[in-house]
This record gives C-alpha cells, structure tokens and sequence, in this order.
C-alpha cells in the first residue's frame, strides 16, 4: 500500500515588482505580476516503509516539494495523499516560538504533532536526553544556535514516532556527533517500517538512507529510481558542470573563464591495463588520469590529484607536481593534456572514495579548476580495519 501519492502537482508564485502592485491588482482586475513555475507535473507515490530521498542543484524545487508534502504550503493543482501521522524537520526554527523555552516548544510541538498531554509528559525526559539539552532547555529557543534549534527539532521529529518523517537539508548545520545520532536514528526508523522522505546534498547519505531517489532539475523530474542510479548518474552530471568542484580544495580558485590559463575537462580512474574503472581491488595498481585544456600561451601549470572519501569528504591522499620532477611547460594556448599518475599497491582494503584532478598555476597555489570524479568503490577484502598493506613476513627462532 502506497503511503504518499502525488498527482500532476503544479506549484506557481506570484512575483511582483513592488508591494504596493498586490493591492493595485486587487483594485483595478489587471495583472501586475509574473508567475515563477516552481514545480512542474510532479507525480510519484512511496511504498509504506520504504524511504525516498529528493536530490538536486539549488533552486531545483526540493524545499518547496518538501513544503507541499507536510502542508505547509498547497498545490497550485494536482493532489497530494498521505497516510498516517507526519513530522517534518524543514528549515531551522520552524514551528517553534521564539519566546518559549526548549522545554515549552517540546510540548508545542508534541501537541501540534496529535500527541495526547499525558505521551508528551513521557517522552519530555527522552527528547531532552537525545538533544543533549539539558543545560539550556528552560531557556527561550531564541539564545539557541542553529545546531542547538536542529538538535531540539530532531528529537521531537524523531521521539513521537510519526507515520511519516520529512527532512530537508536542515541536519547539514549539526556537528559531526550528533549527525552520526541522527543517521542511527533514521535507520531505526526505517527498521521500523516507517516511511521517510530525506531532502540532502550528502550523495552518500541519499544512497545508504534512502531506497529510491528523485533527481529534480527546474521544478521537473529527471529522473526518478533506485538511489545509488539516480544519485550517479546526478554525480556524472554534475561533475560535467563548470561549477563542480570541491570547495575546500578550491579556495583559491579563479572562476572568471577569461583570467583562467587551462581548465579540467575530466577526471577518470583507470586499472593497470587502461580501463576506466568504478570499482577497484586492494593492493592493486589504479591510474588517476586528468584531462586539462590549455586557454593561453606559454603557460606554465602544475597539476595534482587527491583522494576524498564519500563517507566524510575527508582527503585522504593528496598528490602534486610542484614538488615534483616532472615537465610543467611552458603550454601554448589550445593543447589538450593527458595527465597521469599511478598509485601502486592502493592500500585501502574497503570503502569508497572520489578522486579530485586539478589544475594550477606555476606556483601550485592558486588552482584555476577542479574536477571529481565519480565514486570508486574499493572492493571488500578479508581482515579488519580500513587499510591494507603490501607486506612482507619473516620469523626467526634463537
């Protein structure tokens, strides 16, 4: 049995140029606004106990279509069905007072959620205990930090144990502790039987949460089925845009095209025998290969390449000519460059990783672009721990 079914939804805004134009449309019968179609013929169901997860570039429509589903806010047409009791966790603060304290938000929303007084009185102690709270939760919700407000609005979400969970991308401002609590919670609500709608730009949690995905582009679907192929073949996409790039890595990076002396067609990882690969065995050989273009003459490049696991987006190797003994120029404008490097003997025995290929200036320190590559799995070997190594025993007696 279906849980959630949406139908043909529409959803459209009003934008006008100036306040004042609301009334003069009221008064005079004439238009004096443009509509934005936010959302275009949306339609797809969710099976009870099953969890979705809704991906896509910022203005998308993800956080209106998250909107629509709790309520919130009502379809311009289509229709909308969902079964059983829903609790949301959408953007920060939303359903508390700000004058309340943590502990009178708490019963609030407990109460807005259907949950009778004496439940409420119940769970108090647990929602408490799991926001780790207790020092601050007869205090006014208005001294919380955004961390604060989204540990408070888990909880309550998560600890009346609704029907239906929706999530938006408000767990991204937790710190990493309470992530990690959040995501074991998620689980055991999927464990459970529940049904749960997950909205992120963490592609990794999309896949391990979530059963199937929907990829929206401009207030329509792209595409929608199972996560880990809508949520790689988004990444294929993505790291086809001059946009994708691993902002930590690119502090220093020069959007403008036209001050940028070569750029990242692509990156891709390769086994020993030249094959483009997505999964990889330990100790064996992989090529990290970077295909940059040249936009200028006589420029002098440095080039590297970095390891960064999907888990946490935490470098984990990070490799770089400018120290190395390697040719760098000069380049004359519309070369096109193969750069590789062979990693021997990968030493990692299990996980999944993604590879970064950029390009930089003669100095190495200010990169002009960067590209991911999409996600390599290390495929599991027998042992224990996350690293393996390439070694060699010997025993001797006396």
């Amino acid at each position: 049995m279906h849980s959630i079914t949406v139908e043909s939804v529409y959803k459209d805004f009003r934008i006008y140029a100036r306040p004042q134009d609301r009334l003069l449309e009221l008064l005079t019968r004439k238009p004096r606004h443009n509509v934005f179609h936010v959302l275009q013929d949306i339609s797809f169901s969710v099976l009870e106990g099953r969890s979705l997860g809704i991906i896509g570039n910022n203005g998308a429509g993800k956080s209106t279509l998250m909107k629509l589903l709790v309520g919130t806010l009502q379809p311009s047409s289509g229709s909308i069905s969902i079964k059983g009791q829903v609790a949301a966790l959408l953007e920060l603060g939303a359903g508390f007072h700000p004058e309340f304290s943590g502990r009178r938000n708490i019963h609030l929303n407990a109460a807005l959620l259907g949950v009778p007084d004496d439940d409420i009185r119940a769970l108090e102690q647990q929602i408490i205990e799991f926001s780790e709270l207790a020092d601050f939760i007869d205090r006014p919700v208005k001294t919380y930090s955004s961390g604060m407000y989204v540990r408070l609005a888990f909880s309550i979400a998560t600890m009346v144990r609704p029907d239906v969970l929706v999530i938006d991308e408000a767990l991204s401002v937790g710190d990493i502790a309470f992530q990690k609590k959040c995501v074991e919670r998620m689980n055991e609500f999927r464990q459970q039987n529940k049904t749960m709608i997950f909205c992120s730009h963490s592609m990794y949690h999309v896949q391990e949460l979530c059963d199937t995905a929907i990829w929206l582009e401009k207030g329509r679907i792209r595409e929608i089925g199972d996560s880990h192929s809508v949520v790689a073949n988004y990444e294929n996409y993505s790291n086809g845009t001059p946009s994708a790039h691993h902002e930590p890595l690119d502090i220093n990076a020069v959007d403008e095209r036209h001050l940028k002396d070569s750029r990242v067609i692509s990156t891709v990882v390769r086994n020993a025998d030249g094959e483009e690969v997505d999964s990889v065995e330990p100790l064996s050989d992989i090529v990290l290969e970077t295909r940059i273009e040249i936009l200028a003459d006589n420029v002098m490049c440095n080039f590297g390449f970095a390891l960064m696991r999907t888990v946490d987006e935490m470098m984990s190797v990070y490799l770089t000519t400018d120290k190395e003994h390697v040719s760098r120029g000069p380049y004359q404008k519309g070369e096109v460059l193969t750069v590789r490097v062979t990693i021997h003997a990968l030493p990692m025995r299990v996980g999944e990783f993604y590879v970064l290929g950029g390009v930089a200036d003669e100095s190495g320190l200010l990169w002009y672009e960067l590209k991911l590559s999409k996600a390599i799995k290390v495929k599991p070997s027998k042992g224990l721990g996350t690293l393996i190594m390439n070694a060699s025993w010997e025993i001797q007696r006396g």
